[in-house]
């Protein structure tokens, strides 16, 4: 059976149309190499010193053409919000609790440390006493002069001094060289800083998993399906 000239007339349309169709279905694989676009991470800033350029430098190996945006983090709710409103592609954050719109993956979980310089009078015989001795550094983005830790010797009938407050964990390293000062921080923090003297917890203090996270609409993007995997192999 032949044809007609109408029928012959359809045929590229038709081929055309059903290959868009066949694309919005089962859209073709871009090779990591051609991808064009920019993935915005929201993480605090301890999470980016240990991530941000084993990220830069992987990404530049396998995929140049994606672009990341580190966005401050605000709290977990906050950043929850903004995954679910769209004004961030992935976050590194604490995540409690199960949800139906965003899916999450488990870091690893972290614990505190007690930092100070090499040499403090506090190190030897290191104790609940001597920490509260000395004048501590809190590391609040909300400029906070108090954290769960107050409660917390509260409870035991004990107190501290804030003698500083600052935005960014990055910041603590140089303060606590050149000081008398305390801080606790997030073990992984003593990675960028090995000269300090590190020490555990004289009460214990709570761990807490770090997750990260993306919206379900975004479950599919080859993109950030790449970078999410990039990160979680550089925790392992």
């Amino acid at each position: 059976m032949r044809l007609t000239a109408r029928a012959q007339s359809l045929r590229a349309p038709l081929k055309s149309l059903l290959s868009g169709v066949t694309d919005l279905i089962d859209p073709p694989t871009i090779p990591l190499s051609r991808i064009q676009k920019a993935l915005r991470i929201t993480m605090a800033d301890y999470p980016a010193l240990l991530i941000a350029g084993p990220l830069q430098r992987a990404l530049q190996e396998t995929s140049p053409g994606i672009n990341v945006v580190i966005q401050p983090w605000h709290g977990a709710d906050a950043t929850y919000a903004a995954l679910v409103d769209g004004t961030t592609d992935l976050a590194i954050s604490v995540f409690p609790g199960e949800s139906d719109d965003v899916q999450r993956e488990e870091l690893f979980v972290e614990h505190y440390v007690i930092a100070m310089r090499p040499g403090h009078p506090a190190l030897q015989a290191f104790d609940l006493d001597k920490w509260l001795s000395f004048p501590h550094i809190l590391v609040s983005g909300r400029g906070d002069a108090k954290s769960p830790l107050d409660a917390d010797l509260a409870r035991i009938g004990r107190t501290r001094r804030v003698g500083l407050v600052v935005p960014s964990f990055g910041m603590v390293p140089e303060l606590v060289r050149g000081s008398d000062m305390i801080a606790m921080l997030p073990s992984r923090v003593g990675q960028v800083a090995p000269d300090l003297a590190i020490i555990p917890t004289p009460i214990p203090i709570p761990e807490f998993p770090l997750h990260l996270a993306w919206h379900n609409r975004q479950a599919t993007d080859v993109a950030l399906r790449h970078v999410a995997g990039l990160i979680m192999e550089m925790v392992e």
